[in-house]
């Protein structure tokens, strides 16, 4: 992956993390926050209810009499109460009151009237004059049973005669937690979405709305309504291109140190070659000498204009991103056209060429360039098979794909080669002359194969050599008769 493309990727993969970890961390605390904010809540009833007692009993005893009336008539009462996405249809508070030695004098439920609770830390702490509150499961073998508690003192006569503890089930808040957590969630889904459209309106506006349009308009004039398939994919097509136009203008076009760092190193073997055979000349020597030393300048000068036109083919390939005008390519004839044109190189080498084919396969795309990237596998495949050897091409459709295979009977690929064959500027000696190329033919292919949807693999052949294939989406694959 190009260093463009990490940078690109990175932004991306950043921003999604910062709003997965910002999401996390707040759904995580939603259930602390609502057991706070419910907590405030009972505190407020807690000392209602205290106030409540202590203005109906006299002397030093709780007269909880009328809490129990009050009780058992909202307990039987039904309602239903919208609060926004939870509906409520019933009283869900426990209310129990011991007194000044912890004994239940009432409990709301009539569950443990007379039980001692002075062992639980909001009873003891409330009958100490301090605030109280536990969170306690009601059956010890299901924890989704807590219930929340807080516990203050009832004052009677300037003495605590008593608690009165308000609890709460923790599941009934559950729902509301849920529902929150789902909000959450669909608001960083908007997050992410919104961010990916701003990439797009940003990519318009950093590829000039101007040229934008008029491509478009362009696709429009010429597929018009008749085909609406076509002008969809073409559409998507410019869009795409703009996209990764914008991609490479936020990433800064950064690879162009890559390209520098490789091109150097490159350079620095013809250009030793040129400058050594140049001081040789300078001094007195036989002319056959002297005739190899011109000879060798004008290898390594050879060497370096193929290095740069190369060069200049795969920038300029790369920095298309989509296909101007595709328009249908019948892959039969264009590989009879190759091998065709081929023949005079592989003539010295007595290689000759076969071609399988079942089927008659059309595809839509750039008719140079796919005819371009097949005579580059294929001339590979030529610079690494022995003398007297065959190159098999084959052409057939699997699924939705064609494939166009490339099979010398060569040395095949190291192992060491496998990972770095499509490097720009990696190159294998060639077995005749022991030479490397400008290792800039494979990526190439590669970058033509991107650009009409399809993909490139080289990799061994289990009987000897390398296969080389080139996989495309077709338009038409018809069986031969």
């Amino acid at each position: 992956m190009s260093k463009r493309n990490r940078i690109f990727l990175g932004i991306l993969l950043l921003f999604t993390s910062g709003v997965g970890v910002l999401l996390y961390t707040v759904a995580e605390g939603l259930d602390t926050r609502y057991r706070e904010s419910a907590e405030e809540t009972l505190v407020d009833t807690a000392y209602l209810l205290s106030a409540w007692l202590e203005t109906d009993s006299s002397g030093a005893f709780i007269d909880a009499s009328r809490m129990d009336l009050a009780f058992g008539k909202v307990y039987k009462r039904t309602f239903t109460a919208q609060i926004y996405a939870i509906t409520k249809h019933r009283v869900d508070l426990r209310v129990y009151v011991t007194d000044a030695n912890g004994i239940v004098v009432f409990d709301s439920l009539h569950q443990d009237t007379g039980r001692d609770f002075r062992s639980w830390r909001d009873v003891s702490k409330a009958l100490a004059g301090q605030y109280g509150a536990r969170t306690t499961p009601a059956d010890p073998e299901n924890p989704q049973s807590a219930v929340m508690y807080v516990s203050v003192p009832v004052t009677i006569n300037n003495k605590i005669a008593g608690v009165v503890s308000v609890g709460k089930a923790v599941a009934s808040q559950q729902e509301l937690v849920a529902t929150a957590r789902q909000k959450l969630v669909l608001v960083g889904v908007i997050t992410v979405i919104a961010f990916l459209f701003m990439l797009v309106i940003v990519s318009i506006w950093l590829t000039s709305p101007t040229r934008l349009m008029r491509d478009l308009i362009q696709v429009f004039k010429q597929e018009r309504l008749s085909r609406p398939g076509r002008m969809l994919r073409r559409f998507r097509a410019v869009l795409k291109g703009a996209f990764f136009d914008m991609r490479d203008a936020m990433a800064g076009r950064s690879y162009t140190e890559e390209y520098i760092q490789a091109l150097t190193h490159e350079l620095k073997s013809p250009l030793t070659a040129i400058r050594g055979a140049a001081e040789l000349l300078r001094e007195p020597m036989p002319d056959a000498q002297r005739a190899r030393f011109a000879e060798t300048i004008g290898t390594q000068v050879q060497r370096l204009q193929d290095l740069a036109d190369r060069l200049l083919e795969l920038a300029s390939l790369e920095k298309r991103h989509s296909l101007d005008d595709p328009q249908a390519v019948r892959l039969n004839g264009l590989a009879k056209e190759v091998l065709q044109g081929l023949e005079l190189r592989a003539r010295p080498k007595k290689i000759t060429f076969a071609l399988d084919t079942e089927s008659e396969v059309s595809v839509l795309g750039d008719s140079f360039l796919l005819q371009r990237a097949l005579t580059n596998l294929i001339e590979n495949a030529i610079d690494f098979s022995p003398t007297g050897g065959e190159i098999r091409l084959a052409l057939m459709c699997a699924g939705k794909l064609c494939q166009l295979q490339v099979l010398d009977r060569g040395p095949g690929i190291p192992e060491y080669a496998l990972d770095r064959i499509f490097e720009k500027f990696y190159s294998l000696r060639r077995p005749d002359s022991g030479q490397k190329s400008t290792g800039l033919g494979l990526p190439f292919v590669r970058e033509i194969a991107h650009l009409h949807g399809g993909e490139v693999v080289l990799a061994n052949h289990a009987e000897g050599g390398a296969i080389a294939t080139l996989t495309l989406p077709f338009t038409r694959c018809a069986h031969l008769p």
